[in-house]
């Protein structure tokens, strides 16, 4: 990213980055940021308060907040968070969470690998 960000880590290796700036995270830096490490992404949208049932990936996941927010729930570890425009996560394998759409819905970017991809 072009700009400095403020890190925030949790419990069982989360880590959020915040986008501090008014202005715009703009998308093309962040498939930019995907591509560049030869990661698959993908784009997608959910309509306002649309919930997303408790499960896990085998790979660390990536997510970019494009628009809107989306607030996740980590029954686990009983932590909950929301994401805003521009935010990044970072999720480890194995942790189990959840998430709700923001009241005007929400937009992402993510990818996922897991460590013996290349």
């Amino acid at each position: 990213m072009t700009e400095p960000s403020f890190h925030e880590t949790f419990a069982g290796g989360i880590d959020i980055i915040r986008w501090p700036h008014k202005h715009l995270l703009p998308e093309s830096e962040i498939i930019g940021f995907f591509e560049g490490r030869d990661i698959q992404w993908t784009r997608w949208s959910r309509k306002a308060q649309e919930a997303f049932d408790v499960h896990s990936h085998e790979f660390k996941k990536t997510l970019f907040c494009v628009q809107g927010e989306i607030t996740f729930k980590l029954p686990t570890l009983k932590q909950t968070f929301t994401l805003n425009h521009g935010d990044r996560l970072i999720l480890p394998p194995g942790i189990p969470h959840g998430a709700t759409a923001g009241s005007e819905g929400v937009t992402c970017i993510e990818a996922g690998k897991s460590d013996s991809d290349p």
